[in-house]
């Protein structure tokens, strides 16, 4: 025969279950086993991006030095003589690849050498230019705007525009090309050391 509850048991009844999942849930609340195991779940991942963003950068920036010691370099030896040509401006590009070393350059890196013309009115002048693919990236007497902070007149100033491309592969190896390729560049202009001009015979 089935019992009738009365309206008191039920409410008995509701509340013992009601306590019994209030329980089951402080439970679940207080208990801290694996808790450690969750903790390192998050943050191991955070950890291993910045330790490979940090190397990322340290890559970049020794890069970047490299980049601006190598066109330094190139300024620097051609404005150690009074005349230069062709076959010189061609051997700049070894000069490079031996300074960025071992960063390789054997990608579409771009190197502009230009010899310029400063007159004493401070106007100045594309005497001559070469790039890495041998040819002139920029004709011959046309103007050249300086840097302001230079003040150059009467002399001859040789520049050096390089631009080497430099991948992050660490943090993003699947991305689009254009996303993941920075373009390390650095311009430098140095003086004439020997004479009043840097000629080159067959430019």
């Amino acid at each position: 025969m089935r019992k009738v509850l009365s309206p008191p048991d039920v409410v008995k009844g509701r509340q013992g279950a009601g306590r019994g999942v209030l329980l089951r849930l402080r439970r679940f609340v207080e208990d801290r086993r694996g808790i450690g195991a969750i903790e390192f779940a998050i943050v191991a991942p955070l950890l291993m991006m910045a330790y490979v963003g940090a190397f990322e950068i340290t890559v970049a920036i020794t890069s970047l030095r490299k980049v601006s010691r190598a066109s330094a370099t190139v300024s620097d030896l051609l404005t150690q003589s009074s005349s230069t040509n062709k076959a010189t401006l061609d051997t700049m590009k070894d000069v490079v690849a031996k300074v960025v070393a071992p960063f390789p350059t054997k990608s579409a890196y771009t190197l502009k050498i230009t010899g310029i013309a400063v007159a004493a009115d401070g106007k100045a002048k594309v005497a001559w230019s070469r790039d890495q693919a041998a040819s002139t990236p920029y004709a011959k007497g046309s103007a050249v705007t300086l840097p302001s902070h230079m003040e150059a007149k009467d002399t001859f100033i040789v520049r050096t525009e390089l631009s080497v491309p430099y991948s992050i592969l660490l943090l993003a190896p699947n991305l689009d090309s254009r996303l993941n390729k920075i373009n390390l560049s650095r311009t430098s202009y140095f003086r004439q050391r020997v004479g009043k001009t840097i000629d080159c015979s067959d430019c």
